[in-house]
């Protein structure tokens, strides 16, 4: 987690502003008791979830001990926090760790909570424990009046959702999630409809062909809108150079192309530097077509072994006999999701999913 987004939340204004909010509608709170509590002997080693189980663990203790009571303080404190954003997650986390036996008091709070800060990962405990039940209510939160709450209808279910728990019978199956998809494909809030495509991209990366037919029904509307989420829904797909995948978004799968003149210079390239791709693509087709033109870099693991990744370069249309260049710049400065090792690294050319040109170079 970057520094400034464990500092920049759950931080002394926040606490100091939820401490004076529940004393406005709990005045037995004993608000000093719980900041001294909150800024414990561990408090600046935890990252940023560990802070909101922090937050939700240190103030059970200070609400009324009977749950429902403790959940009508902070159903009264949500709305005074207008001014603070993802830090309200904690409320739909103190759902999530003491509501999960008390359904009818907890997911009318869930539907309040998510239009404070979303819900998506709180959900996720209610569908391991009852998916039949949790999955009828979030079809249920798909026609709600709140875009937030429809939202929650289709980011709460996505299988491989970011920093939550996995939902492996939905990974497994994914055909519950699929009544919730169609209802909001449509939906008038743009972040609602990319929701739909980021819980399709998951179910792609295990259930491919489920998504290709959804898609392929789906693109009987040729709307702007549309045309947006399915692009957005095959993107691993597409990275991964799905021939299907392709072929939904117009680009053949034997596309007629000649790659020419590919180098990387320098050919032995330090951490930290930078190294330049570069050539020429002709088309030898008799007629225009569409291409997807990315470069799968092969990184040389710490124990050697090539692992890949794709990285877009252009989308082009080009004529019979046209041709273009391409110099790409490429950094190997370590980042914090992506580390450089010594060896024999690898470039190649995808276009349409095809590789057409390979090139070695060292990292040194």
């Amino acid at each position: 987690m970057p520094e400034a987004l464990k500092t920049m939340f759950f931080a002394p204004a926040f606490f100091d502003d939820l401490a004076a909010a529940i004393t406005a509608v709990y005045p037995q709170f004993d608000a000093a008791g719980f900041l001294a509590r909150i800024y414990d002997n561990s408090w600046d080693s935890r990252e940023l979830k560990e802070r909101m189980r922090h937050t939700t663990v240190t103030l059970r203790d200070f609400l009324p001990d009977e749950y429902r009571a403790a959940l009508a303080v902070l159903l009264k404190v949500a709305p005074l926090l207008e001014q603070h954003g993802f830090e309200k997650i904690f409320f739909s986390d103190f759902v999530e760790q003491y509501g999960l036996d008390d359904w009818e008091a907890s997911l009318p709070a869930l539907e309040a909570f998510t239009q404070e800060m979303s819900a998506e990962f709180a959900v996720r405990a209610f569908i391991l424990k009852d998916q039949p039940r949790m999955m009828a209510q979030m079809l249920a939160w798909s026609r709600h009046t709140s875009p937030q709450v429809r939202r929650l209808a289709s980011e709460g279910c996505r299988p491989r959702l970011p920093w939550a728990m996995a939902l492996p019978a939905l990974k497994a199956d994914p055909t519950p999630i699929l009544p919730i998809l169609e209802q909001l494909k449509n939906d008038p809030s743009e972040d609602v409809r990319r929701s739909v495509a980021n819980n399709l991209n998951d179910i792609a990366k295990d259930n491919p062909q489920v998504v290709i037919d959804v898609v392929r029904r789906w693109q009987a509307d040729d709307s702007p809108a549309m045309r947006a989420l399915i692009r957005h829904a095959l993107r691993t797909l597409v990275k991964a150079g799905h021939p299907d995948a392709l072929a939904v978004l117009g680009y053949g799968s034997q596309p007629q192309v000649a790659v020419r003149n590919l180098v990387v210079e320098p050919a032995a390239v330090a951490i930290g530097e930078s190294l330049t791709l570069a050539f020429d693509l002709e088309s030898t087709a008799a007629a225009p077509q569409d291409l997807m033109i990315d470069y799968i870099l092969y990184l040389a693991g710490a124990n050697g072994k090539l692992r890949s990744k794709v990285f877009k370069l252009a989308q082009r249309a080009l004529g019979p006999g046209e041709s273009v260049s391409f110099r790409k710049r490429h950094s190997f400065r370590p980042i914090t999701t992506r580390r450089y090792y010594p060896g024999v690294h690898a470039i190649e050319i995808q276009i349409n999913g095809l590789i057409c040109g390979r090139v070695e170079f060292e990292v040194c």
